[in-house]
């Protein structure tokens, strides 16, 4: 047995199973019929590609140019910090720094 069919075996031991009505069964395999796939595999692919887009959109903020500005105009020019913010780094020095 080659290593990438033994990779392919390993990589494929985790199961996932759910159930669905028939008009959804019947709509997915008529999917997968029409891209020539195997029912497996096509509903393999498109859960894989749905998380990603998914994981994706969560992992990535959309800014407006306003607000882009703003936000990269902080980080060149970040304000003083606050009287409460100084009181809390004395704070930390005197309970954490020693």
């Amino acid at each position: 047995m080659t290593t990438t069919v033994k990779r392919n075996r390993r990589l494929r031991e985790e199961r996932l199973g759910f159930r669905v009505d028939e008009p959804t069964k019947a709509l997915i395999e008529r999917a997968a019929q029409l891209e020539r796939r195997k029912l497996t595999d096509f509903c393999m692919t498109a859960l894989t590609e749905a998380a990603r887009r998914t994981i994706a959109a969560h992992e990535t903020i959309m800014l407006s140019e306003r607000d882009r500005t703003v936000f990269f105009d902080t980080l060149v020019n970040p304000p003083a910090p606050s009287e409460r913010l100084q009181r809390a780094f004395a704070e930390h020095r005197r309970r954490i720094v020693r």
